[in-house]
């Protein structure tokens, strides 16, 4: 069997690399000057929780394969995974933990969408929020570069988790997983009710 654990996430400011800055004052803009520092502690909480319940789950990190959103098929994928943990990305330094027990580490991501959708947030964060056209073709394009970045996640996925292996995929809520469900691929969500010493009640 092939098993895909869907580990939804919220990336923090150490994830986000050149846009931090904006997105930070975006949302000091949109939500108060102490808004974001309330946001990563809440995001720092659910990091925790995530670790928690994958040592619940008591996979053997050498039988894994890991998928990470925003992380492009480009050949250094490690350098990049260990360069965001040492920046204190919590998603990224629990990355390095794993593959460091033995698990794989996979490119995910087309580069070019990533480009496109790079180049979309940048816009959207700078430019004057309101209703028209130009946001309506912003907002269109928006969601078509997310659709292909989608599908070509499932598609890697399927191509490069092993029967007995299980994958773990980190992305982000706004992603969908609708194309995994025409493969042999089991799709669960951490914490789901498949999970019961996840859910459990830690003491």
């Amino acid at each position: 069997m092939r098993r895909l654990i869907h580990i939804p996430i919220i990336h923090a400011s150490a994830d986000l690399g050149s846009l931090s800055e904006f997105v930070q004052a975006h949302y000091a803009k949109v939500c108060g000057a102490s808004s974001w520092s309330r946001r990563e502690r809440v995001v720092e909480a659910l990091w925790t929780d995530i670790q928690a319940g994958l040592d619940a789950l008591r996979l053997d990190a050498r039988t894994m394969r890991i998928y990470q959103d925003g992380l492009p098929v480009c050949g250094f994928e490690d350098r990049i995974v260990r360069e965001l943990a040492k920046a204190g990305s919590s998603n990224h330094q629990l990355i390095v933990r794993l593959v460091d027990r033995g698990a794989i580490l996979m490119g995910t991501e087309d580069p070019q969408l990533l480009m496109e959708e790079y180049e979309l947030q940048k816009q959207r964060l700078v430019q004057p929020s309101g209703k028209g056209p130009a946001q309506e073709a912003e907002k269109g394009r928006g969601e078509r570069v997310l659709q292909a970045r989608d599908a070509f996640i499932a598609r890697r996925i399927a191509a490069t988790l092993h029967e007995g292996e299980a994958g773990l995929l980190f992305v982000g809520a706004q992603h969908r997983l609708d194309a995994l469900k025409s493969t042999d691929i089991k799709v669960e969500t951490l914490g789901d009710a498949s999970h019961e010493a996840v859910r459990r009640p830690r003491s």
